[in-house]
């Protein structure tokens, strides 16, 4: 099991990613090029498929064992009137996924997933970004590490997602230090008012002033400028790549809790898919930087894996189409014209 002690040994770990399997690759565009249908005609469906295979490991892969993970956090950030809900919210929407009564749970079970939901010491808020580094390298590491733990073993696919009220100004302030831009990142979140949203700027912009001495370092952006829910979607979505688990993205809080990974090593989120595009405009823009092309854009903005979700049933589509069509040969139909 990945686990750190430190902020450097994170940064080790993204200097020794295991790369993809491309020889199950080719046995799934092999495959591919014989079922019956015109090259190419499935689109992304296809892609999928080969991508699932590239970091399954796998010619014929498999969505058996899929998990959702949501990670929640507190953010101190929250005392500066960034949020239209109270910080209490967070620990209340915990409770209503565990009695079942969130969105997530609903498409949860319509995906045939399992949902894990991992509070991250909801009691005690990170600092304020503002006045001081959000975590200490110690937090950091911690919740790195919770990140790790809540990784299944056997996952076949990872979802990720996260509650935590706040969490989209930590998010525009990470996306800031890591690509510049100041408070163009920043976003109405929980539908703020302009007040609050003036506010919310603000707080980006006395944030990046205050730590502008490590805007240099990912993991260190991560730290001072984030939450613990985000670190720990970093930590799974590392811990994913070294046991070789496809993972999907959920929304801009999620992508940007995964990004300092790509601002370390070019090729650390391949293993990555963008379940969907919100509609914080500020997530369209990451994806852009980030090259990765979401699969959805129904423009919601709710976070908790729920973008992430509503993939894994495209996602089991596409293989079942892979694995079930039939062949040229075998459904007794003419391939191409010969030329």
């Amino acid at each position: 099991m990945l686990r750190f002690s430190s902020i450097s040994q994170i940064r080790a770990a993204c200097a020794e990613l295991p790369g993809p399997d491309e020889a199950a690759a080719s046995s799934v565009l092999a495959r591919e090029a014989e079922l019956t249908k015109p090259p190419g005609s499935l689109g992304r469906l296809q892609e999928l498929v080969v991508w699932l295979a590239r970091w399954q490991r796998r010619s014929a892969p498999r969505l058996q064992e899929v998990d959702i993970v949501v990670f929640a956090g507190n953010h101190g950030v929250t005392r500066n009137g960034v949020s239209a809900y109270p910080a209490a919210v967070t620990a209340q929407m915990v409770a209503n996924f565990a009695t079942g009564g969130a969105a997530i749970n609903q498409i949860a079970k319509a995906a045939r997933a399992r949902l894990s939901v991992v509070p991250l010491q909801l009691d005690r808020p990170t600092a304020d970004m503002t006045e001081s580094a959000a975590m200490d390298e110690a937090q950091f590491v911690a919740a790195v590490n919770a990140g790790c733990d809540a990784v299944p073993s056997q996952a076949d696919l990872l979802c990720l997602g996260e509650m935590g009220i706040g969490n989209t100004t930590a998010a525009a302030a990470i996306c800031a230090g890591l690509f510049g831009g100041g408070a163009n990142w920043v976003g109405r979140g929980t539908m703020v008012d302009d007040d609050g949203l003036a506010r919310k700027r603000a707080a980006v912009e006395r944030a990046l002033a205050r730590h502008s001495a490590i805007l240099s370092d990912p993991l260190q952006i991560a730290a001072a400028l984030g939450g613990r829910e985000l670190a720990a979607i970093l930590g799974a979505t590392l811990a994913a790549r070294h046991s070789r688990t496809p993972v999907v993205l959920d929304g801009f809080v999620s992508t940007a809790a995964a990004a300092p990974l790509r601002n370390i090593r070019e090729e650390a989120l391949e293993h990555v898919l963008s379940g969907h595009v919100s509609a914080e405009t500020a997530h369209k823009m990451l994806l852009q930087k980030l090259r990765l092309t979401p699969l959805l854009d129904l423009e919601m903005r709710l976070g908790e894996a729920s973008g992430a979700a509503l993939a894994v049933n495209i996602l089991r589509a596409a293989l079942a189409c892979h694995l079930g069509m039939a062949t040229f040969a075998e459904a007794r139909v003419a391939n191409r014209s010969p030329t």
